[in-house]
């Protein structure tokens, strides 16, 4: 019998001190499941992310494939996650699971995130740390980012007439198929590229679930303007509601019926994927 194919995609960005962590936390009954593999895309870190990342590709007891991609220019949170996407697809994955190389979401919650996906066939499924608000605090989520979260999720579920408990976690699992159904490369590189993900999904009736899952503030760096992270959640979110509530022509990202049938062509994209992988 044919193995489901699971993409595991590592965002990376200065992490050069977490991520041999995180890629020694993944569970390595995944790969005896799934086809599996693993791809760290460096957003041009300026630390030895890179140089790391490639010395632990060479450890012959990783029990999965490890692929490492660099941009040789920033490209954004948003941007990153683009390129990784559109390598799934072209791929032919099954799966792909968004985790961040700085350790924020621990890799062993897959197998429980991947058994909830599957068992009641999703379109994706979200690491929440919302769910269960306590906990959040106990896992060192800072009070001005617990409140905020808690203040723009009330906000997006009122204008888009959503139940979720969080938005803003970065710990997702997308069915590639849904993938396929939205125009992800028309959203933003910034941070805010999540949210409009999300909306797209919510646009084309994809079914999503979101799993408990415990939260951990480490000595990370943070990336995020959090006043320009908000304005950005509420200006995305307000226009997609007044798009879709009044049917107005808004945001080309935000059409119903937007398919794009054509996105293994993307050139865009695939000059990207070819940068990336020049360094290595």
């Amino acid at each position: 019998m044919k193995k489901t194919k699971l993409l595991i995609f590592i965002v990376a960005y200065n992490a050069e001190k977490t991520i041999r962590n995180v890629i020694n936390r993944i569970p390595k009954k995944l790969s005896k499941i799934y086809s599996l593999e693993v791809l760290i895309i460096d957003d041009c870190s300026k630390d030895r992310t890179f140089e790391i990342s490639k010395k632990i590709k060479t450890n012959k007891k990783l029990g999965f494939k490890l692929n490492i991609l660099y941009n040789l220019k920033n490209q954004g949170y948003g941007g990153n996650q683009k390129i990784g996407y559109h390598y799934a697809i072209k791929k032919d994955f099954d799966y792909v699971v968004l985790l961040h190389g700085d350790g924020q979401y621990a890799p062993e919650e897959l197998p429980k995130l991947m058994y909830g996906l599957e068992k009641n066939k999703y379109d994706v499924v979200m690491g929440s740390r919302m769910i269960n608000k306590r906990d959040a605090l106990k896992g060192g989520m800072p009070f001005y980012k617990f409140l905020g979260n808690i203040t723009l999720t009330k906000i997006q579920n009122f204008l888009l007439n959503t139940k979720l408990a969080e938005f803003h976690t970065g710990y997702r699992i997308y069915s590639i198929n849904s993938l396929k159904n939205i125009p992800f490369h028309l959203n933003t590189n910034d941070f805010h590229f999540d949210t409009e993900i999300l909306i797209q999904l919510f646009i084309v009736n994809s079914k999503i679930k979101e799993i408990s899952i415990p939260t951990f503030y480490g000595d990370e760096i943070c990336h995020v303007n959090g006043i320009k992270y908000a304005f950005d959640i509420i200006l995305t979110t307000s226009i997609a509601s007044l798009q879709t509530n009044f049917n107005l022509k808004l945001s080309k990202q935000y059409k119903k019926n937007n398919q794009l049938k054509k996105i293994y062509k993307n050139p865009i994209m695939d000059k990207l994927l070819v940068e990336a992988r020049k360094r290595n």
